[in-house]
């Protein structure tokens, strides 16, 4: 055939484009279950930082994870574990938190530490530029927040991005999700010498008003649905 002719191009340049696609193809499989690992593992170490654990330099995320998450069910809004066929690990929050309450199946991971039983809960939300999302531990009592854990997709650098820095986070240690005539009430996230004269609340980031909104907005869509169940453990406890 004449290598000059467009013919000869065009058969090459097929040939070639059809290898390329294999050989990526076959890497892409090949690598898969690592990437699939990896991204499973980053998550465990988000939900296992609301617990306030951290893995040591060269520790094994997924041994840690075994060592601490004693076990991981879905219930409903009235606070029931529910069947499902889904491991809770897999649920996938961020459409959980579009449907209503009562139609969402809500993950929940028990956690020991050496503080005792922790219970963690998903968050999800919107930030100013994308996805905002979360964990939040409690202690036994189903009511005050061991930890909490916040990442995001888009923040600001330096303004709403702050929500994954540990300032941020540790505010919110401590607080009470139940007012004191045991309604849920979340925690509020307000801006210096606002701070409301009752209920639970943690200061805002400094020029990052939307994105802390976000975070408010996220907390009473997210843990609302879980009421029920924490004001369960809330009972148990007394």
């Amino acid at each position: 055939m004449n290598r000059q002719s467009n013919t000869y191009t065009i058969i090459y340049s097929t040939v070639l484009v059809v290898l390329v696609g294999v050989v990526l193809s076959v890497v892409y499989q090949a690598l898969r279950p690592k990437q699939v690992e990896n991204i499973q593992n980053d998550t465990r170490r988000q939900i296992l930082a609301a617990a306030l654990i951290t893995p040591s330099e060269g520790q094994d995320i997924a041994t840690l994870w075994q060592e601490h998450i004693t076990a991981s069910y879905i219930v409903n809004d009235k606070g029931e574990k529910i069947d499902a066929s889904q491991d809770p690990f897999d649920v996938k929050v961020d459409q959980e938190v579009k449907k209503a309450p009562d139609q969402r199946q809500l993950p929940v991971f028990e956690c020991n530490t050496d503080k005792g039983l922790k219970y963690i809960l998903p968050v999800y939300g919107a930030g100013l530029w994308g996805p905002i999302w979360g964990y939040i531990a409690f202690d036994n009592n189903g009511d005050t927040i061991y930890g909490a854990y916040f990442a995001h997709q888009g923040e600001t650098p330096g303004l709403g991005a702050e929500i994954e820095k540990p300032a941020f986070q540790k505010q919110f240690e401590g607080k009470d999700v139940f007012s004191t005539d045991g309604q849920f009430q979340s925690v509020k996230v307000v801006k210096n010498g606002q701070e409301p004269a009752t209920g639970a609340w943690v200061h805002a980031i400094s020029g990052g008003t939307i994105t802390s909104q976000g975070v408010q907005k996220m907390l009473l869509n997210s843990l609302e649905p879980y009421s029920a169940f924490l004001a369960a453990l809330k009972s148990d406890n007394k």
